[in-house]
């Protein structure tokens, strides 16, 4: 009788029925994990009160939105190839994935051949895999931006998870003092730290709200004995690190790569170690140079992020030594003049808007030139025609948007640099639907989508407010 019933529902029945038995929360899957190439697939449901739009999100980076006969293929293929996750594929093990995948989907879609189905599917994952390298796909592959997607959004792609506090019973918690810290003296600074148990109930909490990309920060998140134990936890999610480099020893580089780590931020200033220690604080040097090499040697994905000022105007330099290391990916920054970095001497050391634009110009050559890849990632400092003619991404600000920030003692704030605004809920406490949803959180969302090249932390040149 069942089966009767089957037959005669309408595709559009059968479409609908799937979606809600089988697609209630986000499917994940990692294609070709140990690299080169490595592409995370996170397929996110429709919001419940929306409109049916899903999206897959790569590398915890592109929006794709997919309709309803892709969600479904998609959806069936990733759970099939997750029944062999942590293990090698045969070619005997593809052919069964195919054959499984192509019953799954003849459940919903009776009339479909088997050849078409996996058709289908090598077709969508040649795109994916084009995609995630910067390629140009061989399909007309549609994209979202951000303000295009945000109405549609339950949650941000992105959770940067501050582990680790600026204070620890009041005295000073980092291996370094930078003067241009945004995290330094903010409300949240003295917060006391999550213990391993509740952070990992913060990242199933990030799990639920369909979040798919962790970023481990702080202060300083290698500080903290548990971190690898909280990275490996978070398999499941595209893991960040942000960290000063200086606890990257080869022994710990190599601890990190066994817990699925995917990739790790180095902050690193000047070429020039005494330049390098002024801004740093601390006589760290050769220790973060040393974590550069390490992370390198372990084959961790790293890039290395420099932010700007008057004393490191030399960045070319930089890029030079970066180069003969062997560092592919840099980034750069103005200074975030919050925190410390809003306070003397270090909101006076900004660049003006000129003087980036000639960093920028000279960095982007040397990257070019040298195989290196180069992103600039503060919104509002240059116009976006001047990142067009350069031909780099034209940064935007995410806050409440595309990214979010947990604090030390579990607070939500808008981002991890934007630590004054109030607290937007608790997420060991209040449910997720509520902080996304919430008239402030809402709002900054609303405003990020609208103003996506403008950072709202964003001040005058020397000091002087925009």
């Amino acid at each position: 009788m069942r089966k009767e019933l089957i037959s005669q529902m309408s595709i559009k029945d059968r479409e609908t029925r799937w979606m809600r038995e089988h697609f209630t929360g986000v499917q994940h899957t990692t294609l070709n994990p140990e690299g080169p190439g490595v592409v995370r697939i996170h397929l996110v449901p429709p919001r419940p009160d929306g409109d049916g739009l899903s999206v897959a999100i790569l590398n915890g980076q592109d929006i794709i939105p997919v309709g309803t006969a892709w969600t479904i293929l998609l959806a069936c293929f990733i759970e099939e190839v997750n029944c062999y996750a942590g293990r090698p594929v045969s070619d005997a093990d593809v052919e069964l994935i195919m054959k499984q995948t192509c019953r799954a989907v003849r459940k919903v879609y009776p009339l479909l051949s088997g050849k078409r189905i996996r058709g289908d599917v090598y077709r969508i994952m040649d795109a994916f895999r084009r995609i995630a390298r910067g390629e140009t796909p061989s399909e007309d592959v549609p994209f979202l931006s951000l303000g295009d997607y945000a109405p549609y959004m339950r949650a941000p792609h992105r959770m940067d998870l501050m582990v680790s506090a600026m204070t620890r019973g009041g005295r000073w918690h980092c291996n370094q003092k930078c003067i241009h810290c945004y995290a330094a003296g903010q409300p949240h600074a003295e917060e006391a730290e999550l213990d391993t148990d509740a952070w990992k109930k913060v990242i199933d909490r990030c799990r639920e709200a369909c979040i798919p990309q962790l970023t481990f920060t702080g202060g300083e998140p290698t500080l903290r004995p548990d971190l690898p134990e909280l990275i490996g936890y978070a398999a499941w999610f595209v893991t960040r690190l942000n960290t000063n480099g200086i606890a990257l020893t080869p022994e710990y580089c190599e601890t990190l790569r066994a817990a699925s780590l995917d990739s790790v931020q180095i902050t690193f200033y000047s070429a020039d170690p005494a330049v390098h220690n002024a801004l740093v604080g601390a006589e760290g040097f050769a220790l973060t140079a040393a974590g550069i090499d390490n992370a390198l040697a372990a084959g961790l994905n790293l890039s290395v992020n420099t932010p700007l000022c008057t004393r490191n105007r030399d960045y070319r330099a930089t890029l030079e030594y970066l180069h003969e290391k062997g560092v592919r990916y840099v980034t750069c920054s103005g200074l975030i003049t919050t925190g410390a970095a809003a306070l003397s001497p270090s909101e006076a050391l900004q660049l003006s808007t000129e003087e980036i634009k000639s960093v920028l110009r000279d960095a982007v050559e040397y990257c070019y030139a040298n195989g290196m890849e180069i992103s600039f990632t503060s919104p509002g400092w240059v116009e976006p025609e001047f990142c067009e003619e350069l031909g780099i991404s034209v940064p935007s600000c995410g806050a409440c948007l595309s990214n979010m920030a947990v604090t030390p003692g579990g607070n939500v704030v808008p981002c991890q640099s934007w630590l004054s605004s109030d607290v937007l809920g608790n997420l060991l406490t209040d449910e997720w639907a509520e902080i996304w949803d919430g008239a402030a959180c809402a709002d900054r969302r609303a405003e990020s989508a609208r103003m996506l090249g403008v950072c709202p932390l964003r001040r005058g040149e020397r000091g002087t407010c925009e």
